[in-house]
């Protein structure tokens, strides 16, 4: 570049290693091509380098916030001057790219803004402001892109995208939920105020582009590793399982978790490989440290819950509290209520019925997830199972009333499996015959009174 380099250029490029800068410097060469001896950079020169991992639109919002830059005084917003049209049709030179690079890799919330302005523009026009829907749009693109780099470059980490939900469903809602955060006019417009705001409090959105273009335009930096947007998956029996979740909503899941992407996820539970039995389950769960359950209800619908701490089995029904929280309606919504009773193994009164798939997963978290706001409380307790023994204030007593049938001691078992664990009689064969199961609920059952 020369002595002809603009002042903004050089401290740009200050913002690199020195071994770092002639990696920047040689994008532009490398884009370019063998035969190419052009100043500027084209939309082909683009899409040759960009046209495996984004989609032809994503391409073309790249190009133009890089036609957008202002080498000579810094990133600048798009103005209706008709600068920008002028930028985007003569190309983009060396200046432009090296300034471009700088602050969607190195750059801050102020210089990011006006690059997310100028991508989530329709086609050549340029405004001052754009709608919710555009930029709602341009991340969907962005999305799309990011779950192409994933799959192409094998980043998946042992998740498998052909056994998950829709990748197209979860791009929408996960754009959604960012565009939640954006902070619009009353007549729905965003400036470049606006999106500096939402781009410092988002930090998904800096972290999406940056992997975009590091991997589209391949600047690869040996101080920048690779971001890893999905935690890993062990264990999982994928020829036979089908996950709840898609794509998008994991990489939004993952670093709203305390460990972020650093625990790994085993599959504990599900309905798919181990039946239905509310028993089995909560002894895969006991001792097994934090988890998170996923639920699909009769209506397609996926919520879960977080569990901070292992699971325990308790006699006292009115303990046991959960927080769940729903993926596929406003991730906002969610409720503080209690769990299935383990005494009865009834549901609370709720507002939709839990049925269909279940899984469960197991990671190495430490706090509960703080994606949830509302809190409400079911009107009514659970309703224990009709109580054979005596309270508190009636003490134990082997006397038969009079014109009660006799009991036999498997009955008495029975009867006591289903007030204390929740085990239905028609189950309670099954669940003692597997011992592992059945020993530490054992405990858990009162001893027989003596006589007298």
């Amino acid at each position: 570049m020369g002595n002809t380099e603009s002042v903004v250029v050089q401290k740009r490029l200050a913002r690199f290693r020195p071994e770092e800068r002639p990696l920047i410097e040689g994008v532009f060469e490398r884009l370019q091509g063998d035969g190419g001896s052009g100043k500027v950079l084209t939309l082909e020169n683009f899409k040759s380098s960009m046209d495996t991992l984004a989609s032809d639109s994503m391409i073309k919002r790249v190009y133009r916030a890089a036609c957008c830059v202002e080498s000579g005084a810094g990133t600048a917003p798009v103005t209706g001057s008709g600068k920008a049209i002028t930028a985007a049709t003569s190309g983009v030179s060396r200046e432009q790219l090296v300034v471009f690079l700088a602050d969607l890799l190195r750059g801050t919330a102020e210089e990011r803004a006006p690059l997310v302005l100028a991508m989530s523009q329709e086609g050549a026009g340029n405004s001052e402001v754009v709608t919710r829907e555009q930029v709602s749009q341009f991340l969907q693109d962005v999305l799309s892109s990011v779950v192409k780099i994933l799959v192409s470059r094998e980043r998946l980490r042992g998740w498998k995208l052909d056994r998950m939900g829709d990748v197209s469903m979860g791009v929408k809602l996960l754009a959604e939920q960012m565009c939640s955060e954006l902070k619009a006019s009353e007549r729905g417009t965003c400036d470049v105020c606006s999106l500096e705001d939402w781009v410092f409090r988002v930090s998904q959105v800096a972290a999406y582009l940056e992997l975009l273009v590091s991997e589209g335009l391949a600047v690869v930096l040996p101080s920048r590793p690779p971001l890893t947007l999905l935690p890993a998956c062990l264990e999982a029996p994928w020829s036979k399982l089908k996950c709840l979740l898609d794509l998008p909503t994991l990489m939004f899941l993952a670093p709203q978790l305390p460990d972020s992407y650093s625990a790994p996820w085993r599959l504990l539970f599900t309905t798919q490989l181990h039946g239905e039995s509310f028993s089995r389950m909560v002894a895969g769960l006991s001792k097994r440290g934090p988890t998170l359950l996923l639920i699909r209800d009769t209506r397609g619908h996926v919520f879960g819950a977080f569990a901070s701490h292992a699971w325990e089995v308790t006699l006292d029904a009115s303990s046991s509290r959960c927080t769940r929280g729903c993926v596929c309606t406003p991730l906002q919504d969610t409720i503080s209520t209690s769990c299935t009773s383990t005494r009865t193994s009834r549901p609370c009164p709720m507002d939709w019925e839990w049925a269909g798939s279940m899984a469960t997963l197991a990671c190495g978290w430490t706090a509960t997830l703080a994606v949830v706001t509302a809190v409400r409380v079911p009107s009514a307790p659970p309703t224990a199972a009709p109580s054979c023994r005596g309270t508190r204030n009636s003490p134990w007593t082997m006397r038969r009333p009079r014109g009660r049938p006799r009991t036999r001691w498997r009955d008495y078992i029975s009867t006591l499996a289903w007030e204390c664990l929740g085990i239905p009689p028609s189950e309670l064969v099954n669940v003692a015959r597997e011992r592992e199961v059945w020993s530490p609920l054992l405990e858990l059952l009162p001893p027989r009174p003596d006589p007298g």
